[in-house]
């Protein structure tokens, strides 16, 4: 005689039977407001300039950045995070042009505020970028010199904020930078300007290809920069920096590299429920486009990625896939 089978009252399929219904119990969505796009800016460039170890990325002369902020903003995106590739005859063992008013970076922030003034733009705050060393600070007998990198570091932030940036972004790991930063912004009337920390900045294999885009990977050679940043094994440091950075006076705090490295921004969103970036580093992304471009992986497996960073608690990413992304979106 047949016997009719019991199943469980709870069937996990039923909200997953149906397109609409799948997307009215998701619990992660990704939109344009996510988005934070990088760009290289190169001194004395004409045009646009292809970026090899990066696949769809170029550097933007001041010539060309102006159509490419257009383009962004148009599509949706509202936030660029900026960084500097200036003529090695300006780089010294002090990073001197990085607190030069009148220097690429600070020439590009008001060029991009007179054209564009309601996009968000992120400054880098470190010296690596200007450095004959490719140190992101000063070197006393081959040491990053800490309190001496501060002193720099200050400047360089002034220089931004007086140049139009809305967030100053230090990523170079001094102790203390944030406070001092923070002081100095004060007293100088800038109060306004937000802070976001790069408070988990390891240091990882994942940023070669940015290092080429900028020009430090041959000032920096062999030479390692395990003395400042976090080592990768680390999980409870990354909380301990986060936790100084913020009693400093961080608006946001970020965590990079990304992917790999998503138990810690969701540690981080968890323990603290402050505003918490991510940064999907140069070289997440080129292995992801480098698969995609040779078919090995599926054109969508960018926008999962970065709904991997949304579910593990960041309220922004930056990527350099920001605008393909919003161009789906937005199809």
């Amino acid at each position: 005689m047949f016997t009719k089978r019991k199943f469980p009252l709870t069937r996990l399929r039923r909200l997953r039977s149906k397109p609409f219904i799948r997307d009215m119990v998701r619990e992660n969505i990704l939109t344009g407001d996510d988005l934070i796009q990088p760009l290289f800016i190169k001194e004395d460039l004409k045009g646009t300039e292809v970026i090899p170890q990066m696949p769809g990325i170029s550097r933007f002369g001041l010539d060309s950045i102006e159509n490419e902020i257009e383009e962004l903003a148009n599509l949706g995106i509202k936030s660029v995070a900026l960084f500097p590739v200036i003529n090695p005859d300006k780089k010294d063992e002090f990073g001197t042009e990085a607190i030069n008013q009148n220097n690429l970076i600070c020439n590009a922030i008001e060029k991009i505020k007179n054209l564009v003034p309601e996009i968000i733009i992120i400054s880098d705050v470190a010296l690596d970028p200007y450095t004959s060393h490719g140190h992101d600070g000063i070197l006393v007998d081959g040491y990053v010199d800490n309190d001496k990198t501060l002193d720099q570091l200050v400047k360089q932030s002034l220089a931004l904020a007086e140049s139009g940036a809305d967030i100053i972004a230090p990523s170079d790991m001094m102790d203390g930078r944030i406070k001092l930063i923070r002081n100095a912004l004060e007293e100088k009337d800038f109060k306004n300007i937000i802070l976001l920390s790069y408070a988990a900045k390891y240091n990882s294999k994942f940023y070669g290809p940015f290092r080429s885009a900028v020009g430090s990977s041959s000032n920096l050679g062999k030479s390692t920069k395990a003395e400042y940043q976090m080592d990768v094994a680390n999980s409870s440091e990354a909380l301990h920096e986060v936790a100084l950075d913020i009693s400093e006076g961080a608006d946001i705090v970020m965590v990079k590299p990304g992917m790999p490295y998503l138990d810690i921004i969701s540690k981080v969103k968890e323990t603290f429920n402050v505003p918490t970036f991510a940064y999907q580093v140069s070289g997440e992304y080129s292995m992801l486009k480098s698969a995609i471009e040779n078919k090995w992986l599926e054109p969508e497996v960018m926008s999962e990625s970065l709904l991997c960073f949304k579910r593990a608690g960041a309220d922004a990413v930056l990527t350099y896939a920001a605008k393909e992304i919003i161009m789906e979106l937005n199809k």
